[in-house]
């Protein structure tokens, strides 16, 4: 069979990332409501674990989304390009098959404590980034709303995660309830802080990357809240900041200024 030559190969990519946009333009909501139910559970996981029916719940999620996953490299056009750039989503599905191979049990016959909570540092990291990516692809500009839904998203399962390493911290000084982590996690991520400091690697690590984000968050709530404001301000008349209608006004008065004085120069000539 003759190789395809560069025209056909790119026609071929072509209608294959057609298809492609298509399928995750119908997955869309469908994946976005998903992955905040898996969220969910893992949330439920973390804290109080997971019933029979819950369980088998996460799995059959977890299978629709391998199912998916595959369909979308099947289809992608080129399939390693695909792979680097959705790499944490491979991973976020490649680690629940560990608890069904019995991989953590094991881990904690061995008594690794610490590599069981670096596993499931690793497992809060990768399944909040799916879900971010699935609400990514649902608002098309990440605007405030974006913002507030990701923010909420990152408090529920930072703070699930804060419970799950600090709750056996030295000197019993973690948290004894999810309510006080996630009160914790919301003064951190509101940057007004708190009294207790992580004991564990994975907690200072997970309250690292938490700061990080609120971080940014405030900043861009700042600027959000100075824009809203300064738009006030503008629409005011008898404000100090100069707003559109007050530039329009002032073009109007240049342009008519700039009339008077060419009917002059015509008058004089």
């Amino acid at each position: 069979m003759q190789p395809f030559d560069r025209p056909e190969k790119q026609a071929i990519e072509f209608e294959q990332q057609q298809i492609l946009q298509q399928l995750e333009d119908w997955l869309e909501l469908p994946m976005l409501v998903l992955s905040l139910v898996w969220l969910g559970l893992f949330v439920v996981e973390l804290t109080w674990g997971l019933t029979s029916i819950l369980d088998r719940l996460n799995l059959v999620i977890w299978g629709i989304f391998i199912l998916e996953f595959v369909l979308r490299l099947l289809l992608a056009p080129r399939k390693i390009a695909y792979v680097k750039t959705n790499w944490m989503t491979a991973i976020s599905l490649l680690l629940p098959a560990l608890r069904i191979l019995r991989f953590v049990r094991v881990l904690r016959i061995l008594q690794t404590t610490r590599a069981v909570r670096g596993l499931q540092l690793l497992r809060v990291l990768t399944r909040t980034n799916r879900s971010m990516r699935s609400l990514t692809a649902t608002f098309a500009r990440r605007g405030f709303g974006y913002v507030v839904m990701s923010t909420a998203i990152v408090t529920l399962v930072g703070a699930a995660g804060m419970y799950a390493f600090e709750q056996e911290a030295p000197n019993a000084a973690g948290f004894d309830s999810y309510g006080t982590a996630l009160w914790w996690t919301a003064m951190l991520m509101t940057t007004l802080g708190s009294d207790y400091f992580p004991q564990t690697p994975e907690g200072r690590i997970l309250c690292f990357l938490l700061a990080l984000y609120a971080f940014a968050v405030f900043g861009f709530v700042t600027a959000t809240l100075a824009t809203f404001f300064i738009g006030q301000d503008a629409d005011d008349d008898e404000a100090e900041i100069a707003g559109t209608r007050s530039i329009n006004a002032l073009r109007e008065e240049i342009i008519a200024l700039q009339t008077e004085i060419q009917d002059l120069k015509r008058n004089q000539q």
